[in-house]
Order: C-alpha cells, then sequence, then structure tokens
C-alpha cells in the first residue's frame, strides 16, 4: 500500500469533486474537434493524445532536436541550442549541460478537462536527463504557465529524478504528476495544451536522449460516490508473475521506507515481466543478495521520486516501464470493467489505482487511502482476479474481488473514510504497459479504451 502521505497527494484525483460543476451523472461521450489526429474520447470524459511517429515529431518547434526516422521513431538532439546551470535539489551539486528543446502543436482537448497528466517513454544513457512541462489556455482565455510535469533519468547518478512542488498560478496547480484546476465547481477548464520536452546532455559528450513517446491525458469525471454496475462479459485469466511488496518490509529504507510502500512497482515489475523483460543480472548486482525478488527492489528504486519522497508517482512508473526494450507505458483513466475486459481478451494486463475501507472490499483484509494492483482477468462469474502486492507472501498475490465491490472502488472519485468524513477516491486511473509494436487485436484494445 502506499504511504501515509499517499492521499494528499492524491487529492487531486477528487478531481471531480470539483467536476461536479458538470452536473453529469456518468462518462458521456465527447465529440472530436476536426483535424485532432490521434484523439480518442471512447473512454468518455477523458482525451488521450500521444506524439510517437516521425511525422509527430517533424510537427511542433524543434529548437536543436531532430525526428529520427527509425523502426522505432524517435527524438534526440541534434545541435544543443545552448547550455544551461541546474542545481540538483536533492543534491545541491550544480552542472552545466548542453540543452535542446522541442514543443508540441497546440492540442486542443475533446474534453475540456479538470486535470492533465503527461506521459513519456525514452531512453537517457548515463550523462543525460530530460524535462517535460505543460502550458495551455483555460476556458476565460487566459494562459497558464509553463509547469514542469518531471525531471526524469532512467538511472539516478547524473539528477535525482523529480517532481516540482509549489507550481500554481492562482487557477490551478501541480500536484506531483498531475496538473489540476483549483476549483472546478467555478467551471473553469483547461480547453487546450502545449508540452515542451527538453532534452539535456554532459557538454561535449555527443550523448543524447531518445524519446519515443510523449503524451497526456486530460480529464473531467463527475463528482460521484457510487458508478453504475457494468454487465460481465469475459471470463479469462492472464499468466502474469506475482509479486508481494510485503516481503520488502524494511529494505532499503531510502527509498520510501522499504517495500511496505511498493505497491505501485511491485505492479509494474509484475507487468514488465509478464512482457518477457526483467533486469539483467548486472542491473541487480546492487541488491543485497539475500533479498528475494531483487527485481522489485530495482523498480523500487528506479521508480523513486526524490520531491515527492516515493515511488507511487504515476508518470514516473510507466517511464521505468518503457525503459525496457520495446515495451509503452501510459498513464490513463478507463470508464468501467467493460475497458478492462477489452483490454484483457487482447492479452493486456492492467494497473489500477483504488482507496477502500477493510469492509469495503471483501477478502482484501486491509483498508488503504491508496493502493495500486494488477488486474490480470475475469471469473465466469465476472469477478475481477488481481495480483495484489498487498500480500503477506508472492503466494498469497493471486486474489479474486467481487466485482461489483471492486468496479465502485475503483471508479468512484468521492468516498467517506473511517472517520466518516468525506475523502477523494481515484476516478478509474490506471497504468497500462504494451509492445512497442502491438499486434492488430491489441492494436484495436488500446484504440477502444482511447490509447494510441
Amino acid at each position: 500500500m502506499t504511504r501515509a502521505s499517499e492521499p494528499s497527494r492524491r487529492a487531486l484525483l477528487a478531481v471531480a469533486a470539483v467536476a461536479a460543476a458538470t452536473g453529469t451523472a456518468g462518462f458521456a461521450a465527447a465529440a472530436t474537434p476536426a483535424g485532432a489526429a490521434h484523439t480518442h474520447a471512447g473512454p468518455g470524459l477523458v482525451d488521450n493524445r500521444a506524439w510517437i511517429t516521425y511525422a509527430d515529431w517533424r510537427t511542433g518547434t524543434a529548437k536543436g532536436t531532430r525526428a529520427l526516422e527509425a523502426a522505432r521513431p524517435g527524438l534526440v538532439i541534434a545541435t544543443p541550442a545552448g547550455t544551461a546551470d541546474y542545481t540538483d535539489p536533492h543534491t545541491g551539486k550544480t552542472a552545466t549541460w548542453e540543452y535542446a528543446t522541442w514543443t508540441s502543436p497546440v492540442h486542443r482537448l475533446a474534453v475540456p478537462a479538470t486535470e492533465a497528466i503527461a506521459s513519456w517513454n525514452a531512453r537517457t544513457p548515463a550523462g543525460t536527463w530530460l524535462q517535460v512541462e505543460l502550458t495551455g489556455t483555460y476556458s476565460d482565455g487566459t494562459a497558464a504557465p509553463w509547469y514542469v510535469m518531471g525531471r526524469w533519468a532512467a538511472g539516478d547518478q547524473d539528477i535525482k529524478r523529480t517532481s516540482v512542488d509549489g507550481q500554481k498560478d492562482g487557477k490551478s496547480s501541480i500536484s506531483t504528476d498531475t496538473f489540476s484546476i483549483d476549483d472546478a465547481a467555478s467551471g473553469l477548464r483547461l480547453v487546450s495544451y502545449r508540452l515542451r520536452l527538453t532534452l539535456y546532455r554532459s557538454p561535449g559528450s555527443g550523448l543524447t536522449p531518445t524519446v519515443w513517446r510523449l503524451g497526456a491525458m486530460g480529464s473531467d469525471v463527475p463528482d460521484r460516490f457510487t458508478v453504475p454496475a457494468s454487465t460481465p462479459g469475459l471470463a479469462r485469466e492472464l499468466t502474469v508473475p506475482r509479486y508481494s511488496q510485503e516481503i520488502h518490509a524494511g529494505q532499503y529504507p531510502e527509498y520510501d521506507n522499504g517495500g511496505e510502500a511498493w505497491c505501485s512497482p511491485t505492479s509494474s515489475q509484475m507487468i514488465i515481466e509478464y512482457w518477457g523483460r526483467r533486469p539483467t543480472a548486472e542491473q541487480l548486482a546492487w541488491v543485497d543478495p539475500a533479498f528475494a525478488d531483487p527485481q522489485v527492489c530495482h523498480a523500487a528504486r528506479f521508480t523513486y521520486d526524490y520531491q515527492y519522497g516515493g515511488c507511487g508517482n504515476w508518470p514516473f512508473n510507466a517511464a521505468y516501464a518503457a525503459t525496457y526494450k520495446d515495451l509503452q507505458g501510459v498513464v490513463t483513466r478507463l470508464r468501467s470493467l467493460t475497458d478492462l475486459e477489452t483490454l484483457i481478451a487482447a492479452g493486456i494486463p492492467a494497473i489500477t489505482s483504488q482507496s477502500f475501507l477493510k469492509s469495503e472490499l471483501t477478502g482484501a483484509g486491509y483498508g488503504t487511502s491508496g493502493h495500486l494492483m494488477t488486474v490480470i482477468g475475469f471469473t465466469a462469474g465476472g469477478d475481477v482476479i488481481a495480483n495484489d502486492p498487498a500480500s503477506p507472501g508472492d503466494d498469497a498475490v493471486r486474489r479474486v474481488y467481487k466485482r461489483r465491490e471492486w468496479e465502485n472502488i475503483w471508479l468512484r472519485t468521492k468516498r467517506y473514510n473511517a472517520s466518516g468524513n468525506v475523502v477523494s477516491g481515484t476516478g478509474g486511473v490506471c497504468y497500462l504497459y504494451f509492445p512497442a509494436n502491438p499486434s492488430a487485436g491489441q492494436s484495436e484494445a488500446l484504440k477502444a479504451v482511447g490509447v494510441r
């Protein structure tokens, strides 16, 4: 389960708390503006846009970057636009870096949004790192500032990957990895955005990050304590490795006090290995050989957000997954268990975020203010089969949870805590990891849930 500070960081997920202004009782279809390529509003009040093709990378504004035409197209440094000093707030070290930038075209949201979450997939060799920023236009015609959505490197030797606190303009703010409108009940929304990618390298090194995917999910999910029940439509279980976070309790406390808080990287590692990828022996050499499942320790270290002080930064987990050969990772929202059935039918498991009282999820044996688990299938009766990392050991990870209970705790945006106070729910958030070249069936399933 997540650490104690998770609820405040995830309070933004109440989006809907605020989204009550929409007056919508559930998800509704949204029209796609003319010319808004690669936008899918299929999942309802969610808009996904991703830049991933050679043609995509040749749009926008490049200053020192170039599009890479390859089997997996990307963006790299060509000729640096200049140099900049960066003082790492977590080490105090100041270093000079060459940099180049790419700024996306304006993307007009099919769903004017109360929040937005960026995702990126990249390779950052030692001596390189990247920064992702977002700006946009509000529904009142004013502009948001450039917000830092993440400073990231696959490793942790050059910079400490980090979110940036304290970013706000009186209309919106950044909570770790998420842009959110401060008072959506006012009716204010984000109607369009641009993303800016800055690639950094050691001066004179000739190195470059390679970015394969950059995008964002904008959403406006209505306020709700309950959601309509979906009808079971699939009986299938995927064979996904089972890992417990609990067996790592006390290990490497510098990464969020050890395994007790590692639900996100543990879930990520399960799906990474489902796709046949895992760290090499050399990569795991730093882990104490006495520890079981050392790859979970590895995932915790390399998803850790030094500002947040935890491993639950959503885009950092997706980016970690994409450091493995030919994998992609995105953060999105889904509308129902029907969407998850669509993915499972195509062989794509999902990592979901939910919060609940012990009494609200039969068989869990615990309550949580924020927790990630992996959905791997459905029983013949439609119940959810999940690999739950909050289990005492690997052999106890596979769980079957009642469909109606599970669907509600995942999709609601408001709930009552043990004290009877109203707090936020997660609103259908999930991570999806899938091949860089998905099969036709996988592509169709992803498209059906709004992901390109």
